[in-house]
């Protein structure tokens, strides 16, 4: 069991590319406690985004995070994975849209139709959980102007 989570403006997501999965933490009285945590897929190939379509997940620190910007529904949209499925809906019911400096698109999303991929390494550079997970973040403890810190793939932080 986790800790218990006191106020949702006190929350923060990290996002650990190595271990794939997602941790939702609370700051509560200069202590960081683990609220809750998810299993995660994230960009195909490692290491830090340097262009559109290189298939990795960006990475920032806790110095220069990434912040939620907006938390869309996203339940009819869908996309061409190129897999011969065609387009197809793919995001679950929440889209939280990341402001990434450099790069746009980026968010934290569903797995509809592809949720045996989560856990692992298979999406074009966003994060994505499984839909039930999702909706759980959505519902419990995101919010536009949240801190997200996505850990690199190297050691060297």
């Amino acid at each position: 069991a986790f800790g218990s989570m006191v106020s949702r403006d006190h929350c923060f997501i990290v996002i650990d590319k190595p271990a794939l999965n997602l941790s939702v933490y609370e700051d509560q009285e200069g202590d960081t406690v683990l609220i809750a945590r998810y299993p995660v897929c994230v960009g195909l190939n490692y290491g830090q985004k340097e262009k559109k379509g290189d298939m990795k997940t960006p990475e920032s620190t806790f110095a220069k995070p990434f912040t939620i910007t907006q938390i869309q529904d996203a339940s009819k949209w869908t996309h061409d994975f190129g897999d011969g499925r065609g387009e197809i809906l793919s995001y679950g019911h929440w889209f939280m849209r990341l402001k990434t400096p450099g790069f746009t698109g980026i968010g934290i999303h569903g797995s509809t139709n592809n949720e045996n991929s989560v856990p692992g390494r298979g999406s074009e550079g966003c994060i994505r959980l499984r839909d039930d997970d999702l909706d759980i973040l959505k519902e419990n403890y995101a919010f536009v102007g949240m801190t997200v810190v996505i850990l690199g793939d190297t050691i060297s932080q």
